[in-house]
């Protein structure tokens, strides 16, 4: 079993930037699809961006399309989400989640297709 924790959440004004990490443990991530997604109170938690196994192939909601990248290093083990230019309805908790996956290139959009959970990370854009 694989062990996903996030960090780099917290407090951010509108305009500016965080850096989420997911740090894995268990299993090396190289052999899963990973994503992350968001959850705003009241709301149903949605997609944000998913990386394949490689790397090679990434993806991303509208909302956020030229303003999140999300990045991998399977050497350390860990999934990154960079977030430039937040604004209040970037306010959510954000989970990390993979899955084994033998593709090289898929990556899931959808929550059933995620088998692993982190805990999450607040994200609060103050406007």
């Amino acid at each position: 079993q694989v062990q996903l924790v996030e960090s780099g959440g917290g407090l951010v004004q509108a305009g500016g930037s965080l850096r989420l990490s997911c740090a894995a443990s268990g299993r090396t991530l190289s052999n899963y699809a990973m994503g992350w997604f968001r959850q705003a109170p009241g709301k149903e938690r949605e997609f944000v961006g998913g990386i394949s196994r490689s790397g090679g192939s990434t993806g991303y909601v509208d909302s956020v399309k030229g303003r999140f990248t999300i990045s991998r290093d399977n050497a350390e083990n860990t999934v990154y989400l960079q977030m430039n230019s937040l604004n209040s309805e970037d306010t959510a908790v954000y989970y990390c989640t993979g899955v084994w996956t033998y593709s090289r290139s898929w990556y899931g959009t959808r929550r059933n297709e995620y088998t692993h959970w982190g805990q999450g990370t607040q994200v609060t854009v103050s406007s």
